[in-house]
């Protein structure tokens, strides 16, 4: 027999077996939709266990941290201003910077950072120390100078990339190129999700405008979109297009899913692609958020108590709100809870200066922060819950020339918090020099960060892998280290 005959009898085999497969879709299709279903059926069908790609999973080891909320201030808060207080820089201001500091670094805008050559620039704001562990806090954040002994201070922070699309891609994916899943689909595609009714990954949105590079940072890259984050709403419809028309009835809407439900299934049985279980748990999931998402929002059940410390007094929506839904995010068992605020850059340009645009983004996060920390500590939740708090990178040492006196870009050192989850309270982890130009000690790299953060939900960095285009990737790369001075 030639190549030629087998190849055709192989081909017939296999598309008969396909034949078989797809005629029968809705009898083994009905199988493989129960096993997708979880325990809350979208069509009534008797609760079975779950297989949905939500369901939560067994990690490395023991998880000190259940949830993650990841407060991310886009556009790179000055540590300078808000936690790294440096005398010595005050008393340097307007001074050259020693050479050696510029050696081989490179600068966002070199221009108007070097145009008059680089002076030191101290900071005119007001430090003092805070709580027990006498931690510093600027006078910019008087409401979490209230919660520096619940929370550590990490001051020795590093990235790789200057610029804010390419940092914000970096700090959320582990790598500045596109296609590579965020931390937060990391982390459902490792551990699943409590939630029944809700996504495990929901991003909330709130400042001026959204973060540069949008949906990319909270993408599920490579990884099945079932855990890519689900942007929602703080006002109005929490998710467009969501609610049913009202000319749609209940019947018709049951039918229209029914029809597309069974068309999926026996695409799913032809062909086996992974992305299209994904899709019918996405319709399920749809359907099942028409009820949860607009109780979600609906904070009136909050006490004046619980809005008074958020400083929320109206409907709008504000970081301060967001931070309310956060908590009750977590609560409904959504795995990771992302909120982004902007605009943290402070170049001296128009809306970008250190003194009334850097005050204003300020109380706009500070009381809704140190609320978010109190609160959950309150419920009991903050020992499971991993609260972040940082940006893509920090702020230069020295001047930068618009308009106004501002910062650059700086990628050697910066300040980001932590608070619960086994994180160690009260603490502050890694010093900068003098000038605060970089790491004195301890330094901590983005993939240590990345890897410290798994670690605390018990998956262990270097085992969490995906096979994409003939090798394993994981979040952290080929690097990062557990940051255990960090841990509890």
């Amino acid at each position: 027999m030639n190549c030629t005959s087998i190849f055709q009898n192989e081909a017939h085999s296999y598309i008969t077996r396909r034949h078989f497969f797809s005629r029968c879709a809705m009898g083994l299709g009905g199988v493989a939709l129960a096993s997708l279903m979880n325990d809350r059926p979208l069509l009534g069908a008797a609760p079975m266990k779950s297989a949905s790609p939500f369901a939560p999973k067994a990690g490395h080891h023991p998880a000190r941290a259940k949830n993650v909320i990841y407060l991310f201030m886009a556009g790179g808060p000055s540590q300078l201003e808000l936690w790294d207080y440096k005398p010595k820089l005050v008393d340097l201001n307007g001074q050259a910077i020693p050479d050696s500091y510029l050696e081989g670094k490179r600068f966002a805008f070199m221009d108007t950072s070097f145009k008059k050559r680089s002076t030191l620039l101290g900071t005119k704001r007001k430090f003092s120390r805070h709580g027990q562990s006498g931690a510093w806090a600027s006078e910019l954040f008087p409401h979490m100078g209230t919660v520096v002994d619940d929370i550590t201070l990490v001051k020795t922070c590093a990235t790789n990339l200057f610029n804010h699309a390419p940092a914000k891609l970096f700090m959320n994916t582990g790598s500045g190129q596109f296609g590579r899943p965020s931390l937060g689909s990391w982390v459902t595609y490792g551990f699943g999700c409590e939630s029944l009714d809700l996504p495990g990954f929901v991003v909330l949105q709130s400042g001026s405008r959204g973060p540069r590079g949008g949906a990319v940072n909270w993408a599920s890259g490579f990884l099945p979109t079932t855990f890519q984050g689900v942007p929602l709403r703080s006002g109005g419809e929490p998710i467009l297009n969501l609610r049913t028309p009202p000319e749609v009835s209940a019947t018709r809407q049951r039918r229209a899913l029914e029809a597309v439900r069974d068309l999926n299934l026996a695409r799913l049985v032809e062909t086996g692609d992974a992305e299209i279980s994904t899709r019918i748990s996405a319709y399920e999931m749809a359907y099942r958020m028409q009820a949860s998402a607009p109780e979600l929002i609906d904070i009136s059940g909050e006490s004046q108590a619980t809005l008074g410390l958020y400083g929320i007094e109206d409907e709008k929506p504000s970081f301060a709100r967001n931070c309310l839904l956060a908590r009750r995010l977590v609560e409904r068992g959504v795995r990771f809870v992302q909120l982004y605020h902007a605009n943290w850059d402070s170049h001296g340009g128009p809306g970008e200066t250190l003194e009334s645009d850097l005050e204003k983004v300020c109380r706009e996060v500070d009381q809704g922060s140190a609320a978010l920390v109190k609160d959950l500590k309150a419920r009991g939740l903050l020992d499971d819950t991993l609260v972040i708090w940082g940006g893509e990178f920090g702020r230069t040492p020295m001047g930068e020339v618009r308009e106004k006196t501002g910062r650059n870009h700086h990628i050697d050192a910066f300040t980001m918090w932590f608070a619960g989850g086994g994180v160690k309270a009260g603490a502050v982890i890694g010093e900068t020099d003098e000038l605060g130009f970089g790491p004195a000690e301890y330094r901590a790299h983005v993939h240590d960060l990345h890897a410290t953060i798994l670690h605390l939900l018990g998956l262990e960095h270097t085992n969490l892998t995906f096979r994409f285009q003939g090798r394993d990737f994981r979040l952290t790369d080929v690097e990062g280290d557990v940051l255990w001075k960090l841990l509890a």
